[in-house]
């Protein structure tokens, strides 16, 4: 149901679920907010400062703190102007190239690593020709987390920026045409 109401001098538009969606979602709602909820009244944290003062946490803590911040740098660097393509890019295979971003979202973990390993490892596509030219061999590195990091965070940044880039869909700006107040020009774009 759409009700209209006045929220500063302007018409607003809500609407609410439907009844049968409520259910629905507050079980996916618990399924999401359960486990975050089981972490933090499990958690110890009586002894949380003892835990964090042991060397080898603090040293898996450092460690994961650079992986992250260069996973995120990756991500951004290529994703970003791959977004861009995507969204206002005008080539062929436009529509092959966003379901290859978006195939690691969906990909069981396991995968992802084996494909990960199948390319990068050290008689993989890549990983022969690092180790043969460069003595490389990223296999169980640090580098091989960063990689494994970008390569599931990246798809959720590219369809985000994406979408983003795009902006409202021509039947969106139809809409808000169609709905604006007559001789309007707010909404002619």
């Amino acid at each position: 149901m759409t009700t209209q109401h006045r929220a500063g001098g302007a018409r607003v538009l809500t609407s609410h679920a439907p009844a049968l969606a409520v259910a629905p979602a507050a079980v996916g709602l618990a399924f999401l907010a359960l486990p975050l909820v089981g972490l933090v009244v499990r958690a110890p944290w009586s002894e949380l400062g003892a835990i964090l003062g042991e060397p080898a946490v603090r040293q898996s803590l450092v460690l994961s703190l650079w992986t992250s911040a260069l996973a995120t740098v990756g991500a951004v660097a290529f994703g970003v102007p791959l977004a861009w393509v995507l969204a206002r890019g005008r080539l062929p295979g436009r529509t092959l190239l966003r379901a290859v971003v978006t195939v690691p979202l969906v990909l069981p973990p396991v995968v992802g690593g084996v494909a990960l390993l199948v390319v990068f490892g050290r008689a993989g596509i890549v990983g022969t020709w690092l180790d043969g030219w460069f003595g490389v061999s990223l296999p169980f590195t640090p580098a091989a987390v960063v990689l494994a990091q970008t390569f599931v965070a990246m798809p959720f940044l590219v369809v985000t920026v994406e979408g983003a880039l795009r902006g409202p869909t021509s039947a969106s700006r139809r809409r808000r045409r169609v709905s604006a107040p007559r001789g309007s020009r707010c909404c002619a774009g």
